[in-house]
């Protein structure tokens, strides 16, 4: 009891924040509706001095809330592209920002039309578990790119990343550009409901819809980035031990904790026993041991952990055919909140490791018996986050391009597409709405303004009123043809 009464005390505190934020960033963008080029670089090259100077202490935090966060791996998927996205908007940002020219037509002539990138004012993202920092800085770097105010709700299942990333933000900019707000699930509710100017959600799809509830009360528009069952196909002829290899290191990095790890493979029926026995292999050499292992990350929290258990026990009820990768022979049930990557084989349709995104070291393998087939499995179901195509044939690649919808694509690699600072990242469908990422992020949090200019010469006014003159003739019959 005493517990619960904190903790609405703290967040009471927290949305009484989030309110006084949100009004200080309101006010200071009316003062500064336009920042110049100049502004936005520097709140830019600060943040990338921050990430650069606390990268290690980022990366420990991380560790601490994963319990075990391979080192590389955060440097791999948080560190590096946070790094890379800021270098390469830098590079781009005074060409996204020019007013773009558009035509127009003779008849409206002598006038210009442009689009000018305006800033939308203040943007609110919401960060998610499994990569706080990328999921953070990301959106982060967008916004403050299109010339907005940031307010930033971490998550609280990673304590410390959330404490130490509001840390170093309060201590390197004013809480009026950027702020981090921490809190439990109300503050996040609360958080969704202001009215921003946009507002950006990484993480589950049916929180995606209460997030979109929210916003929709105040017209606010959204981007979703959400996840869903990401699938991998194997062609009938693609060099197995290539596909075996990349799909293991999409599934294992960050122990399937990713939004768009593949969720299930696709095989053909009479491989199936080939690519179980080179993933075997692939992931061996990857992962020789799993109990120590600092590269082999942990599952983020007991609540996780037991529902992973819980598609396992499922599964096996079911009557699949469960193959545990476990190199060492270790025994991980010990506190570790490690799950040894397990194959899973003869899935059903009613268990719950082919109906939830797993987001875990669980690998569905589905059989099929042609191209068609599996690209028929994946069209009778919700569109996913991400597809992956194995398989050198440029015909069959091309097939699968055009047959299939999905938030993004690789074609013989897995997780790669996100890491593209010029591929825009979305999902569509249940995977989300909307980009962000590179240009994309510029324009999804830049208003785009159509300014339509003409100077003293007015030939508007050969379409006024009176009516039925020669000179409304001749334009009819010039222009409605």
């Amino acid at each position: 009891m005493a517990a619960t009464v904190v903790q609405l005390t703290e967040s009471k505190k927290h949305i009484q924040h989030t309110h006084r934020v949100f009004a200080a960033q309101k006010k200071a963008f009316r003062g500064n509706p336009a920042p110049s080029l100049t502004e936005r670089q520097d709140n830019l090259k600060r943040l990338k001095r921050v990430l650069l100077s606390n990268q290690d202490r980022l990366v420990e935090a991380i560790d601490r809330d994963f319990s075990c966060r391979s080192r590389d791996e955060s440097l791999i998927a948080e560190v590096m592209p946070s790094i890379q996205g800021i270098n390469y908007t830098l590079k781009n940002l005074g060409d996204w920002m020019k007013p773009s020219k558009r035509h127009v037509s003779v008849l409206f002539q002598p006038a210009s039309n442009k689009v000018h990138y305006q800033p939308k004012g203040v943007v609110g993202v919401i960060v998610p578990w499994n990569y706080p920092l990328y999921l953070a800085v990301g959106p982060l770097v967008a916004s403050l790119a299109a010339g907005n105010r940031t307010m930033i709700k971490m998550s609280e299942y990673t304590p410390h990343t959330s404490a130490l990333f509001k840390e170093i933000i309060e201590d390197n900019f004013a809480e009026d550009l950027v702020a981090v707000i921490n809190g439990e699930a109300d503050v996040a509710a609360d958080f969704s409901s202001r009215p921003f100017d946009h507002l950006l959600f990484t993480g589950s799809t049916s929180v995606g819809k209460m997030v979109m509830r929210a916003a929709a009360e105040n017209l606010t528009p959204v981007t979703l980035e959400l996840g869903g069952k990401s699938p991998a196909i194997v062609s009938p002829d693609a060099p197995m031990e290539d596909a075996a290899q990349r799909i293991a290191f999409g599934k294992a990095f960050n122990a399937g904790q990713t939004c768009v790890a593949p969720d299930y493979v696709l095989c053909p029926a009479d491989r199936v026993q080939t690519f179980v026995d080179e993933y075997r292999t692939r992931f061996a050499e990857m992962y020789p041991s799993l109990r120590d292992n600092d590269d082999y990350t942990a599952i983020i929290n007991e609540r996780q952990y037991e529902r992973l258990q819980g598609y396992l026990e499922d599964a096996r009820e079911k009557g699949a055919e469960l193959i545990e990768i476990n190199p060492a022979r270790e025994d991980l049930k010990d506190g570790t909140r490690k799950i040894p990557l397990t194959l899973v084989l003869k899935a059903t349709p009613d268990m719950k490791v082919m109906q939830d995104e797993i987001f875990g070291p669980i690998l569905p393998v589905v059989a099929y018996g042609t191209l068609d087939e599996a690209i028929h499995y994946i069209n009778d179901r919700p569109r996913p986050l991400a597809l992956y195509f194995f398989g050198y044939n440029k015909g069959e690649q091309q097939h699968v391009v055009e047959n299939t919808h999905s938030g993004g694509m690789c074609i013989n690699d897995a997780l790669m597409h996100v890491a593209q600072d010029d591929l825009p990242f979305g999902g569509i469908g249940d995977s989300g709405m909307g980009h962000y990422h590179g240009r994309e992020g510029f324009l999804t949090f830049s208003h785009h303004r159509a300014i339509f200019t003409k100077q003293k010469f007015n030939s508007g006014k050969f379409v006024y009123a009176p009516h039925g003159t020669a000179m409304h003739r001749l334009v009819y019959r010039f222009f409605i043809r």
